[in-house]
């Protein structure tokens, strides 16, 4: 028996839990993949340095991130078609190409430092040479997404979501002083001075990133097909439940995100800040550091956790690269082609993987290719989210489902704050 909203009355447990499951998708990896290696890098430095005095931004940034998110995966809702697409239907083709240019650039960095990481991160639990883990770890990316149908990776890259968990059961195996970290996390302390300046806008940029944008926009393309919907723009009157499922997906899964962030900031801060370790740079430094401090186990589940996250971020961060290229130029692009029918989209997710690993082997610094990947995700970020907002607002592109007046106040603040932080970013590293 089902409600007249829908959902069956009288559920038990499981089946609210498998309906739940089943709404998850797109919104829950977008955000988990959020959590990459580089990010885990970024907040473990943030912990470190700051202890938990920059924890309030996890919560601050949330209706931000969840609201762009959501305007993203909005646009590829409504009408059928991804970031790019959109970029190249309704404006100047160079403004499309320098967006997809920078865009390609800053993933690739991103992916030479995840790889990177990852393989670290396996050198330190199992020994062994770092390049041989590395190159495995690129090759099982590339695989997985040119091999794996759509509906089978999706459930793949949801499965791996829960490699983040270890950062939860890592903030419960140290001694947290939780009055002190609940204080930090809910009341906002703004320090003006330039190191706590350029941390915040690091936290900012790796929370709301360009690649996630045209990642989730294409993924919601990708389950329509796979459910056969129409574009919700050709049905509006019924397009209340798919909205809602999208919604429900994308704050859940960006709230999952900020969570795990604020886990990570928090178990750094309890654990090397308070040890007086105050400078790291990478997320396996950061695993390193934890082993004598709280232990093997919790030392084991840091590490595991940049494997797990990697392996969901790598083939994300090349994913988006391949969905902007080919919409960009209209070829064929998804998860759910084979290899000979979509030879470009697969071509450039193996040379943008390729590249990021040969990042690690010319004597290319990782942590200045990351930097340079954050400013150019910072220089695009907030120009892209303005455009964004003029398509998802446009009643000739989204017909009667543009966006409503909250999402579009809220989108702006968003845009707003990140270009406040680009610019800060820009004049800070000068």
């Amino acid at each position: 028996m089902t409600s007249p909203d829908g959902p069956p009355i009288g559920e038990t447990i499981g089946q609210k839990t498998r309906r739940w499951l089943a709404i998850l998708g797109p919104g829950l990896v977008t955000g988990a993949a959020d959590d990459d290696p580089s990010g885990i890098a970024t907040y473990s430095q943030v912990g470190a340095a700051f202890g938990y005095g920059l924890a309030w931004v996890m919560l601050f940034s949330y209706p931000l991130m969840a609201v762009t998110q959501a305007i993203s995966a909005r646009i590829g809702c409504v009408t059928g078609s991804g970031i790019a697409q959109n970029l190249r239907f309704h404006y100047p083709r160079w403004f499309l190409r320098a967006v997809v240019v920078i865009l390609l650039v800053a993933n690739v960095a991103n992916l030479g430092a995840d790889l990177g990481a990852m393989g670290e991160a396996v050198q330190i639990l199992a020994g062994g040479p770092v390049i041989a883990y590395t190159i495995a770890a690129a090759a099982l990316c590339v695989l997985l997404e040119v091999f794996l149908s759509y509906r089978r990776y999706a459930e793949v890259l949801k499965f791996l979501t829960l490699s983040l968990f270890s950062y939860v059961a890592v903030v419960f195996a140290v001694h947290v002083p939780w009055g002190t970290a609940l204080r930090d996390t809910f009341i906002p302390t703004l320090v003006p001075d330039a190191t706590h300046a350029t941390a915040l806008v690091a936290v900012l940029g790796t929370t709301i990133s360009p690649y996630l944008f045209f990642w989730q926009a294409a993924q919601e393309v990708e389950e329509q097909l796979r459910r056969t919907v129409k574009p919700l723009y050709t049905t509006p009157a019924t397009a209340g439940p798919e909205l809602a499922r999208m919604t429900a997906d994308t704050w859940v899964g960006m709230g999952y995100s900020n969570l795990i962030a604020l886990f990570i900031i928090i178990a750094t801060a309890a654990t090397l800040h308070a040890s007086g370790i105050t400078d790291i740079e990478t997320s396996a430094q950061a695993a390193e550091a934890l082993r004598p401090i709280a232990g093997d186990f919790t030392f084991a589940l840091f590490a595991c956790g940049i494997i797990g996250t990697g392996l969901l971020a790598v083939p994300v961060l090349a994913g988006s690269g391949a969905y902007a290229v080919c919409e960009c130029f209209d070829w064929t692009a998804g998860l759910d082609h084979k290899l000979h029918d979509a030879r470009a989209f697969y071509g450039v997710i193996a040379v943008s993987t390729l590249i990021g690993l040969a990042l690690n082997f010319v004597g290319i610094d990782p942590i200045k290719a990351l930097y340079w990947s954050a400013v150019l995700n910072g220089v695009l970020a907030a120009p892209l989210m303005a455009t964004m907002l003029l398509i998802a607002t446009n009643a000739k592109i989204m017909g009667a489902l543009a966006l409503p007046g909250w999402m579009r106040l809220t989108g702006w603040l968003a845009t707003a704050v990140m270009a406040l932080a680009s610019i800060g970013f820009l004049v800070l590293s000068a």
